[in-house]
């Protein structure tokens, strides 16, 4: 499963207004390498909301909930929301953080759609959320953990 972000000015579409909605169409992005990514994503995929502007954070996580081509061939995707994060995670604490040094996010900052790596994924929603359930996280509990959680459940120790 491939994780992105996607950028959109707050006041001109916010998280908030994709809760409200339940469902968004994400279109006219006009940059060739942002429509590229754009044309990568597949229903079920992840995605960081990240509000430009004033703002310059993530906020919040939706999911791909379909594609689809315009008229004139460009990709279309439909966006669902999925959770807020805990707190927003704002640019500066991202770039402050050497592990993001290579990320599309800090190196080509104008780019609207980009794709976020699996440990960039993980390490952005630590310091957004340090209790993102698992299923955003992009891993699995361990075994050992797994184990753990079935025996609390069934009363052993």
């Amino acid at each position: 499963m491939a994780f992105w972000l996607v950028k959109e000015e707050p006041t001109h579409y916010s998280y908030l207004d994709l809760e409200r909605d339940g469902r968004t169409s994400w279109e006219g992005v006009r940059n060739p390498l942002a429509l590229r990514h754009l044309g990568s994503m597949k229903p079920g995929e992840l995605v960081l909301y990240y509000h430009t502007g004033d703002e310059r954070a993530c906020v919040g996580i939706a999911r791909v909930a379909g594609v689809a081509r315009a008229a004139d061939g460009a990709p279309r995707v439909a966006l669902a929301p999925e959770r807020r994060l805990a707190r927003p995670l704002a640019l500066a604490e991202i770039k402050a953080d050497g592990r993001f040094a290579g990320s599309p996010l800090v190196r080509i900052g104008r780019l609207s759609v980009l794709p976020v790596t699996a440990p960039h994924w993980r390490a952005l929603l630590r310091l957004a959320d340090a209790t993102a359930p698992s299923r955003y996280s992009g891993t699995r509990p361990s075994r050992a953990s797994r184990r753990s959680a079935v025996a609390r459940s069934s009363g052993a120790a």
